[in-house]
């Protein structure tokens, strides 16, 4: 018997769609819009202030600052690419910062050459750091543990835990700021420079790194866009949704607890109260860069680019001396426009 092989018939061949050239103009400038405010946003503060923005110093100190909040934000870019949130990280932050800032300094001797630093090496500052990312993981542990398993809704479990971890923290320290930090610590990692380049932005800009390659060449990254593009597809596809959503909470949470000892180097403290808009500046800089809120499209290049915006606009309210409170006014609008642009994006790929 033999057996003839059957060609496929033409109809059946599927080709891609063809754009219209709206269309084309449409997702180019939903693409660039981002560099285009950030200009935008630098031009302003040059031409207002031409002798403090657009100074050395000053670009220097936004990109320091941008690292701290860009690692945090790359937690939140995975949680946002399985359409998940978490609006703990601010919280998680101070909490890991105030327990690595505490187990330094109950090993500490004696005080350092500087006033207000202590004389810990680089042994008891190691600790302290695996402490404060443990701390934070674990905050990410319990987020994940109930948005996975017992399917609380994420907004409402990071709601929660971010009251929790601010209320630790506070409990822990009394509500003072632990002021009293490893020396070598702020002059190595917090003011120092390698090959040239401030340490804390070359600690960002590995970190960046490393997700990047994670997220786009890894198995790991994989199931984090399968299970934000459709969940049920991603477990019938033989993908451990729950546990794959677990590591990815456990993630966000560590690296929260990295961005903690960042700031304690920075700025030689655990600023308590410094960090209560870093869930809406973070959740602005990963829209702001191309992950949409629904989850299975985004990548950390992006959120590189966004982390600028807030950082940028807060800095330029600073030298214009804007108060405090319009500072949060204008961190909530950012992050309306950010959510108006996902949302413009989403209507345009159901269209296509």
């Amino acid at each position: 018997m033999t057996t003839t092989q059957k060609q496929p018939q033409p109809s059946a061949v599927i080709e891609a769609p063809v754009e219209s050239a709206r269309t084309q103009w449409t997702r180019r400038l939903t693409r660039g819009w981002i560099f285009v405010l950030l200009l935008l946003l630098g031009g302003i503060f040059t031409v207002l202030r031409p002798e403090q923005f657009a100074t050395a110093y000053n670009l220097s100190t936004l990109a320091v600052d941008a690292a701290i909040l860009l690692v945090l934000a790359i937690g939140q870019t995975f949680v946002i690419i399985t359409a998940g949130i978490d609006l703990s990280v601010g919280s998680v932050l101070v909490f890991s910062s105030v327990v690595g800032a505490k187990l330094m300094l109950a090993l500490s001797g004696a005080q350092g050459t500087t006033y207000g630093t202590t004389d810990a090496n680089w042994g008891i500052i190691a600790v302290g750091a695996v402490a404060a990312i443990a701390a934070g993981a674990g905050w990410g542990l319990l987020n994940g543990l109930l948005v996975a398993f017992v399917r609380i809704p994420a907004l409402v479990v990071t709601l929660g835990t971010m009251g929790m971890a601010l209320g630790f923290a506070q409990i822990i320290t009394d509500g003072e700021d632990v002021r009293a930090v490893p020396e070598r610590l702020v002059g190595m990692i917090g003011t120092g420079k390698f090959a040239g380049i401030p340490t804390l932005i070359v600690i960002g800009v590995v970190i960046t790194v490393l997700a990047a390659v994670c997220l786009h060449m890894t198995r790991f990254g994989e199931r984090t866009y399968a299970v934000g593009s459709n969940r049920e597809a991603a477990r019938r596809a033989g993908i451990p949704v729950r546990s794959q959503l677990l590591r990815v909470y456990v993630l966000c949470g560590a690296l929260a607890g990295v961005a903690g000892v960042m700031s304690i180097a920075r700025f030689a403290t655990t600023t308590i109260g410094g960090h209560a808009t870093d869930n809406l500046s973070t959740i602005s800089a990963v829209v702001l860069g191309g992950t949409s809120l629904f989850g299975g499209v985004g990548g950390v290049l992006g959120t590189l680019v966004g982390v600028f915006i807030p950082i940028t606009l807060l800095n330029g309210f600073v030298i214009l001396g804007v108060p405090p409170f319009w500072q949060t006014v204008a961190m909530g609008a950012v992050l309306i426009l950010a959510v108006f642009i996902d949302q413009l994006k989403r209507r345009r790929y159901l269209r296509t």
